[in-house]
């Protein structure tokens, strides 16, 4: 084996040996998040899993880079997947939105599991306590006992107050 190739597959077993390190760290970090915000394991689970996706498809083009894939034909193939993914989310735009909308609302929002929030909308305010954060929606109760459902993608667009 020549030098190149020894420098090919040192660097490949380094990138390797680094996913599960950068995986437990975000795995710690979620479970730290969610364990701070009383989030329940379902939603801690969905969330692992999202940025497990994006860790991975991250290590896969950090190998493709090292071991230097031609990227015109790479980038040829790569367009032509993206584009039948582009089309078929499209169709289904709010569900990914929502599920990225989830990963926000993970990291972002202070407010937890339990705690009464106005949300701020125009043709219909609703003041209710948070029950609980799942992938799509976030379920609420009213003082009244009314269960609703609120996507997501709405939590991010509409004003939030936390109530006292």
């Amino acid at each position: 084996m020549n030098q190149e190739t020894i420098k090919l597959i040192v660097s490949t077993g380094l990138v390797v040996i680094i996913y599960p390190i950068i995986r437990y760290i975000v795995y710690k970090l979620i479970d730290k998040v969610a364990k701070l915000n009383l989030y329940n394991k379902g939603h801690s689970k969905m969330i692992k899993k999202t940025l497990n996706v994006l860790i991975v498809f991250c290590i896969a083009t950090i190998l493709i880079s090292i071991w230097g894939v031609d990227t015109k034909n790479l980038l040829l193939a790569l367009s032509s997947v993206f584009a039948v993914i582009g089309v078929a989310f499209f169709a289904q735009w709010s569900i990914l939105s929502n599920v990225t909308a989830s990963i926000v609302i993970f990291f972002s929002l202070h407010f937890r599991i339990g705690d009464k929030i106005k949300i701020h909308d125009k043709d219909f305010p609703i003041e209710a306590t948070i029950k609980d954060l799942k992938a799509f929606y976030v379920y609420l109760e009213t003082d009244s006992g009314e269960k609703i459902a609120y996507p997501n993608n709405l939590i991010l667009q509409k004003g939030i107050s936390l109530c006292s």
